[in-house]
């Protein structure tokens, strides 16, 4: 099987080193793997910038949807839970799903998907409706590649309701992306192991406030995913409740070595942020339209538009991509007919370069001249 390069949102391609790490088992109860454990949960908040005496993380099995879900069933009071949605794509509405599943009170405000959560509507909501115990937003909504100002509406959340907790959804944002923990007030923030930190699918994890996380003991609706129970467990013996992703942890810690020697957080930015540029730059200059305005500065991941020209069908252009082993990604954008080609993973600007490449020889191909007429 040939190995394609992934330029999509997750999976994500990852470094051989990090594949190769898998190739031992270990048990749930061996030492060394206990120690992995402990050593990448340290590691996570140090990453966060944030006290292991205020902040803990909690691993969860499964895909990112996995942890939000955890945040959602073990945060949410049993009695007079109220959850405010700030939503302005297809990941905040997934909050949506989750949500009414578990049955909890909770309301959407809902944005459009090419702008950013408006702070001031934010904050005629928070101040007028009471009763408010969650609010949770999307940081990087990588359905279009905007940035949400999730400091701002920590800030605004703690000053109108104290007392709720503050959720953030960082899945495509985290180890890249500069988060401010403290400045933004976030009590629960997820993310997942195949994403800017460059491990394997299989497991997701959040950074919690202890505090926070200790208030919200009996109120978890799901055995599985109370993390409560699964952080307990964790410190008092190191392991996990149920069966533990072993061979994704390893290649985990070996990600978080590799970033390291990349630099750390500030270094892996800079790849990231040329990937979009180049990606950007030429595909403007094929006259393709980016989704967002100038105003957004995001770099993960970006959509554009599809061209008006009468050979254009994404299908056929996505399939030409593949056979030269480019994968992108379809938009979700409702409203918009658009794609999206991520930034992110264990991919160089180099990659950037042939991805253009192959799309200058694709549209060639397809009968559609470039650059692209208005």
């Amino acid at each position: 099987m040939r190995e394609k390069k992934l330029f999509t949102p997750g999976p994500l391609g990852v470094s051989l080193s990090t594949k190769q790490a898998m190739l031992v088992d270990l048990g749930s109860r061996d030492l060394e793997f206990i120690q992995t454990v402990k050593s990448i949960r340290s590691r996570l908040v140090e990453l966060a910038g944030v006290s292991s005496d205020d902040y803990t993380c909690v691993p969860v099995q499964g895909s990112g949807t996995f942890a939000i879900e955890a945040v959602f069933t073990s945060t949410i009071p049993r009695t007079n839970g109220k959850v405010l949605v700030l939503e302005n794509g297809a990941y905040g509405r997934r909050f949506g799903q989750i949500l009414k599943v578990l049955g909890v009170d909770f309301k959407i405000l809902t944005f459009l998907e090419n702008e950013k959560v408006d702070v001031g509507l934010v904050e005629e909501t928070l101040r007028g409706t009471q009763g408010w115990t969650n609010v949770a937003v999307v940081h990087c909504e990588t359905s279009s590649g905007v940035i949400n100002p999730i400091g701002e509406i920590g800030r605004l959340v703690k000053e109108c309701v104290p007392d709720a907790s503050y959720f953030v959804d960082a899945m495509s944002s985290f180890g890249a992306v500069d988060i401010d923990f403290t400045a933004s007030k976030i009590d629960f923030l997820v993310s997942s192991a195949n994403k800017c930190l460059e491990g394997v699918p299989g497991f997701s994890y959040a950074i919690c406030r202890k505090d926070k996380l200790t208030g919200c003991k009996g109120w978890s609706r799901s055995l599985s995913l109370d993390l409560v129970s699964q952080w307990e467990t964790l410190e008092q013996t190191g392991q996990f409740r149920f069966t533990p992703p072993t061979h994704c942890m390893l290649a985990f810690k070996q990600a978080l070595t590799e970033l390291e020697e990349e630099g750390g957080i500030s270094e892996r930015r800079k790849r990231y942020k040329e990937n979009n540029r180049i990606i950007c730059e030429g595909m403007k200059a094929f006259g393709f339209k980016t989704l967002l305005d100038d105003t957004h500065d995001g770099f993960i991941i970006t959509s554009f538009h599809y061209p008006q020209h009468d050979n254009f069908n994404f299908k056929d252009f996505y399939t030409r991509l593949q056979e030269k082993d480019q994968v992108i990604y379809p938009g979700k954008v409702t409203k918009t007919d658009c794609f999206r080609i991520g930034n992110i993973g264990h991919v160089f600007p180099r990659d950037m370069r042939y991805l253009l490449q192959c799309v200058q020889e694709v549209c060639s191909d397809m009968g559609i001249p470039l650059p692209l007429k208005e």
